[in-house]
């Protein structure tokens, strides 16, 4: 009956050791899930993430070719912006012609009907004197 008994607690000792071994299996498999679910919840995240992120990468690249076709327009009307030199030398020309002194064909108008009638008013001044 020993013997029996020695072989029946080993069959329960081993029975017990296999039924620890399936928990920690279960234990472990569960945890594995729940990492694999987790990495393709991450993968599926960051898969987004470098989508969007290729997207504004694509936002970006049209931006700076706006850009830079803005420049090139802007320096193709720079080309046409007057001198230095030509701005001295229509300053010069300005300065010698002093617009400032110029008149209008009406002040000329004025001008002359006031010296004609100056100059009437002088003759029949004459002729008055002249009479006396």
């Amino acid at each position: 009956m020993n013997g029996e008994i020695s072989v029946k607690n080993i069959i329960i000792d081993l029975n017990t050791k296999v039924r620890v071994i399936e928990e920690r299996y279960n234990t472990l498999r569960e945890k594995v899930l729940v990492v694999n679910q987790n990495m393709i919840g991450e993968y599926k995240k960051t898969i987004s993430e470098v989508r969007a992120i290729n997207s504004d990468i694509k936002e970006i690249r049209d931006d700076v070719n706006k850009l830079k076709d803005a420049f090139k327009d802007v320096i193709k009307e720079m080309d046409n912006f007057a001198r230095k030199e030509n701005l001295k030398v229509l300053e010069k020309y300005i300065n010698m012609w002093n617009p400032l002194n110029f008149v209008t064909e009406r002040d000329v108008e004025r001008i002359i009907e006031e010296k004609l009638s100056r100059k009437t008013a002088t003759k029949k001044a004459k002729k008055k004197v002249k009479k006396r």
